[in-house]
């Protein structure tokens, strides 16, 4: 079936899930307020049409049935694919903002200090553990640095004008030694609250950057169709690839810990590893995903890390244009 089928047909079944899951005690147990648990979007089919993404939470007996009846419904076209527990992984160093830290260890990406800034290395508000630098951006003829809302603020106590250093605390950096800039602009989070971005940039003063690492300058956006074959450069994983397996994903459950709970988030685009490590990790946070032919498609801001076809997890992305314009912002080369 063509995109606008296939989006008629999201929208029927949107109503089903909360029909099935009205009375289940199950599902107020996996899902923000407001959701179902269950997230759907469109797949992209082999002959160019698309179907029915069903995603369900593995371990959750009532979301697995529910996506079994969904599938039903749709037919041969329905694309089902189970996942881990996303979360937004970075977190902030003051309690009782405190999450688990990344994983500093086992880090193949830039950790350390990087001068020039480039695209992929460690960066974050000074009481946030560490995420990724995802691109540089011009804000009111300024340049920024682009990444996640709970990278570059990470707490409700943070404010326009807090220290951004790199490599972040996590990976040892400190405030005034590796200040970078201060946060500038973000999207806020709040509990109880459906979303569809998280985003905010740093004001860069006095700091020399590099935009073309690594795979020169990224300053064209377009809409992910599905299927297109990708690229990041994080912080955790470094460079990895993958497949775009599903865009236009409504309610995706992602967990931001104790201050914000689990959020939900609609029009999110999905990709998976295609070799036979995890796309992206925590850490990775911020970073830009962008097609093989250099046109960036969104912005990495949470995953899993389990489920999916190859059992490494599923990667989700904000849409990169939704970004920019909550943020007032546009990809730069420099």
């Amino acid at each position: 079936m063509d995109r606008d089928e296939a989006r008629r047909i999201k929208r029927q079944l949107a109503g089903y899930v909360g029909e099935l899951l009205a009375d289940r005690i199950e599902a107020s147990a996996v899902a923000a307020p407001g959701s179902t648990g269950i997230a759907l979007g469109l797949a992209p089919l082999p002959d160019g049409g698309y179907g029915v993404a069903i995603r369900y939470r593995l371990g959750v007996p009532t979301a697995r049935m529910v996506a079994r009846k969904v599938a039903e419904q749709v037919g041969p076209t329905a694309d089902v694919r189970r996942t881990g527990r996303i979360r937004a992984t970075p977190g902030s160093t003051r309690a009782p903002w405190r999450r688990p830290p990344v994983a500093t260890a086992l880090a193949v990406g830039e950790t350390g200090r990087a001068r020039p800034l480039r695209p992929g290395v460690s960066i974050g508000h000074v009481d946030v553990s560490a995420g990724t630098l995802g691109a540089f951006v011009e804000l009111a003829g300024d340049l920024h640095a682009l990444s996640n809302y709970h990278v570059l603020v990470g707490s409700p106590s943070a404010a326009v004008g807090d220290a951004v250093v790199q490599p972040g605390p996590a990976d040892g950096g400190t405030d005034p030694a590796d200040r970078v800039g201060t946060l500038a602009r973000f999207e806020a989070l709040a509990a109880g609250r459906a979303a569809t971005v998280d985003c905010a940039v740093a004001h860069l003063k006095d700091v020399e950057v590099d935009p073309t690492y690594p795979v020169g300058a990224v300053t064209t956006t377009a809409p992910a169709a599905g299927g297109e074959e990708v690229e990041k450069i994080g912080r955790t994983t470094g460079t990895t690839r993958g497949r775009v397996t599903a865009i236009e994903l409504d309610d995706v459950v992602v967990g931001y810990g104790e201050e914000l709970g689990e959020l939900s988030f609609d029009g999110q685009i999905e990709v998976e590893s295609t070799s036979g490590s995890p796309f992206s990790r925590g850490g990775d946070s911020g970073a830009l995903v962008y097609r093989t032919d250099g046109v960036a498609l969104g912005l990495l801001f949470a995953g899993s890390e389990t489920g999916g076809e190859n059992g490494n997890g599923l990667t989700y992305l904000n849409p990169i244009d939704a970004v920019l314009d909550a943020l007032g912002a546009r990809l730069v080369a420099g």
